[in-house]
């Protein structure tokens, strides 16, 4: 690649970069369960074009993979099992149950966004690669909305929509501070992902099965008589 094109590549890895943020607030921000699903899907899409795009700047074969991997499982494969193993009707439901209302879960986000500019200050001013300074505040930003979004839902798809957003943001800062990662560490990845998605979709299945919810603060109900 031309040292003309590489600033274009970083420009658009920065636009990737701003649209992945926007869909982790909009997993915060959203109360029905398909469109958080929807966001986590394009979340991951945006993941995967920002680890092409940096594997063209810096031409890594690695990150291709890490493209197609992400693709693979995140965009294809997850929604697929949670649409075979969550009962239909849960897609369907009006409001997820929360903790915090929408307004006030969005002002404790924004705040995490700054806290996570400030964690990672000392490290983008040591940063020699623009690619760095972009996806590393980013992809810690997304970590604590992640963490953030599994601590204030209260039901199971919610939570784990909102763990697999925390695993994208891990993600999105490690294509930049490890791009050369092996492939055979990104494969283990994503092998652990879907199975972690495939149990908690059949826990959840369970549990709406028992008590017509899928809260998991009611896990007692499903102790045998």
């Amino acid at each position: 690649m031309t040292e003309q094109t590489i600033p274009i590549v970083f420009a658009l890895d920065a636009l990737a970069g701003g649209l992945f943020l926007l869909t982790a607030l909009g997993i915060v921000a959203m109360r029905q369960v398909l469109a958080c699903l929807q966001l986590f899907v394009l979340q991951s899409l945006l993941l995967a074009a920002s680890a092409l795009l940096l594997g063209l700047a810096i031409g890594s074969a690695d990150l291709f993979a890490v493209a197609a991997i992400t693709v693979a499982t995140k965009a294809l494969l997850i929604p697929w099992l949670l649409r075979r193993t969550v009962p239909s009707e849960l897609y369907r439901t009006r409001e997820i149950d929360q903790v915090l209302n929408i307004p006030t879960s969005l002002l404790i986000a924004a705040g995490l966004v700054v806290l996570a500019y400030v964690a990672t200050g000392p490290l983008l001013q040591a940063a020699s690669l623009p690619l760095i300074r972009v996806n590393l505040p980013l992809g810690v930003a997304a970590m604590f909305l992640g963490v953030f979004t599994v601590a204030v839902r209260r039901e199971a798809l919610p939570q784990l929509l909102g763990l697999l957003a925390l695993e994208n943001g891990v993600f999105f800062a490690g294509v930049a501070i490890a791009p050369n990662l092996p492939v055979i560490a990104e494969l283990a990845a994503a092998f652990d992902v879907p199975i972690v998605a495939l149990v908690i979709g059949l826990l959840a299945r369970r549990i709406h099965a028992r008590i017509g919810s899928t809260a998991v603060g009611r896990l007692a109900a499903l102790r045998e008589g």
